[in-house]
């Protein structure tokens, strides 16, 4: 699984929901004017049927909630991670540094912004997978510290998704090792806040 769901498998579900509202409106246009009309019209209203499902599919409003129904039926697909994360980070030296972050994830793409006290991590790149029987999230960024006297540096890290049942909540954590291209290593532990992917995660 690259992305939250096969893209390819998208296509084919909007290049089928396409022929059958198109078919749809031909029907109904026919049965409004009563009179029979060039099938070949169909071809006119196909291309403004595949605009109208691609963005519905893509807005987050929309996405989100077919996603909610399609993970009632089934449960292996990816949990919806968007929203304000707190956790904290832990270096190689057992310093503990508070971190916070702010998940974006739509169908087709997932960024993770990290803010610490000190700096801030940008995505470059997340994949989303299901191995073994484990949610991951294999994510690299760049950190770039609020000190423009230091240099930015590339890192990444293996989430592992997990949610979590306790007598009382349920919610997502994420926790995986972190390696830099400044040769120290870690591990960041977040767990999820809220579901809004629209919270503040800076500290400034």
């Amino acid at each position: 699984m690259l992305k939250v769901i096969s893209f390819s498998r998208l296509i084919k579900y909007i290049a089928v929901l396409t022929t059958f509202i198109s078919l749809g409106i031909y029907e109904l246009a026919q049965e409004y004017w009563k009179e029979d009309l060039a099938l070949v019209k169909i071809l006119s209203i196909a291309p403004w049927a595949a605009i109208l499902i691609i963005l519905t599919v893509t807005t987050e409003f929309v996405s989100r909630r077919l996603w909610k129904i399609s993970r009632w039926f089934n449960k292996s697909l990816f949990p919806d991670i968007n929203g304000l994360w707190k956790g904290e980070i832990i270096t190689e030296d057992g310093i503990r540094i508070p971190a916070r972050a702010r998940i974006t994830q739509t169908l087709l793409f997932t960024q993770i912004d990290l803010h610490t006290e000190t700096s801030r991590s940008i995505t470059l790149e997340t994949t989303p997978a299901f191995e073994g029987g484990q949610y991951m999230i294999y994510y690299v960024y760049r950190s770039m510290p609020h000190d423009v006297t230091r240099a930015s540096y590339i890192g990444s890290t293996v989430f592992y998704v997990r949610v979590k049942n306790t007598w009382n909540e349920k919610f997502i954590e994420l926790s995986g090792h972190y390696f830099t291209d400044r040769k120290t290593i870690g591990r960041v532990r977040l767990r999820q806040q809220s579901e809004s992917s629209k919270d503040d995660a800076s500290f400034y």
